[in-house]
């Protein structure tokens, strides 16, 4: 072979290797492929350059095509991201771009969530929303400032512990001086005993003439069984029966627990004595007048004054028959001074654990 065909033939060679390279870099950098542009803006871009890797559901789906520097202060940063046209079918106008680190100490890249199937396609210039992302730095940075609070509290502790240990203080001397402790004891049952002379107190004064009528008027006399057999929650299950009753038909008056026309629950009791059930909750609710707190403690109240006429007058299983003060509902008639709802679930629908357990 001639000189001057070696030659000819070792450009052509040259040349060829050049193409394939220019087109494997090309379609890496999406040169070759449809693409599209979408624009998200960031306060920060925490070390996120130009042709950084852009990821969707974990996906290399572009790359960071170029970004903006804001030109007056308060403005953002904004990041141009090329995409596949593919991506349009995922990537919607309420899907939200975050710069994400690869590890905890590798590569920025851009991930961008999926949109809802309700949201509508983006298009080439597109802009859809940014969300700043966990910076290790600063995580780190708390995490230091974290450790110096503990040690900070560490040395406070051995500090207190210390004059304890020497009998310094209230605390060192209840520690370490037996009569300080003797004479706290003798106080403390000196207090019970106090508690329980006023609890035997109160006890008879319900039943004294001149106070007989405020309890009468309230609709019960302990306060204390206002919760007793309050569920925490009503089964998810939906009711086998419900009973829904207004306030006004049952009550003697809106702000009382008083029960006015008992009798009118006799086809609850009935039901509830023919009728194989798991468990049935005593619901009861205010309108949005008065105060919350004043408002749950009366559909409390109520709950548990028609569960008493229930288990008593039909001689119910009580451990079947729970409550629960529902308090305020907005859907509530405060004209109709509340409403209350019997709900029963079938057998096998077991009430959650009370408050009192």
């Amino acid at each position: 072979m001639s000189r001057t065909a070696r030659l000819g033939a070792f450009i052509l060679g040259s040349l060829i290797i050049f193409g394939i390279g220019v087109f494997l870099i090309g379609d890496r950098q999406y040169l070759w492929s449809r693409t599209y542009r979408l624009h998200a803006a960031f306060d920060t871009v925490a070390g996120l350059d130009d042709g950084a890797v852009v990821r969707s559901g974990g996906v290399r789906v572009g790359t960071v095509d170029k970004i903006l520097m804001p030109r007056h202060s308060g403005e953002k940063v904004t990041v141009v991201m090329k995409l596949e046209k593919a991506t349009q079918d995922v990537i919607k106008k309420d899907s939200v771009a975050t710069v994400e680190t690869e590890g905890l100490l590798g590569a920025k890249y851009v991930s961008v969530a999926f949109g809802s199937a309700q949201s509508e396609r983006v298009r080439d210039g597109d802009e859809i929303g940014a969300r700043a992302s966990l910076d290790y730095t600063d995580l780190m940075k708390q995490a230091g400032e974290a450790l110096s609070n503990v040690d900070a509290t560490v040395t406070a502790l051995r500090s207190i512990t210390g004059k304890i240990d020497r009998g310094e203080g209230t605390m060192g001397a209840l520690v370490n001086d037996r009569n300080v402790a003797r004479d706290l004891a003798r106080t403390m049952a000196e207090a019970r005993a106090g508690v329980a002379a006023f609890h035997d107190d109160m006890e008879a004064l319900k039943d004294n003439r001149l106070l007989r009528g405020f309890f009468k008027r309230r609709g019960y006399r302990d306060a204390s069984e206002r919760t007793a057999h309050e569920i925490a929650a009503l089964p998810r299950s939906p009711a086998l029966k419900t009973f829904a009753y207004a306030g006004k038909e049952i009550f003697a008056k809106p702000d009382t627990a008083r029960l006015r026309n008992e009798k009118s629950l006799d086809r609850v009791g009935e039901f509830l004595a023919e009728t194989p059930f798991g468990v049935a909750v005593v619901t009861a609710y205010t309108g949005l007048e008065g105060e919350r707190q004043k408002n749950l403690e009366l559909t409390q109240s109520r709950a548990m004054v028609v569960r008493e006429y229930l288990t008593r007058r039909f001689q119910l299983d009580d451990a079947k028959i729970k409550t629960k003060g529902m308090g305020e509902d907005a859907q509530t008639d405060s004209r109709g001074a509340g409403r209350v709802e019997i709900l029963v679930y079938a057998r096998g629908v077991e009430g959650a654990t009370s408050r009192a357990k």
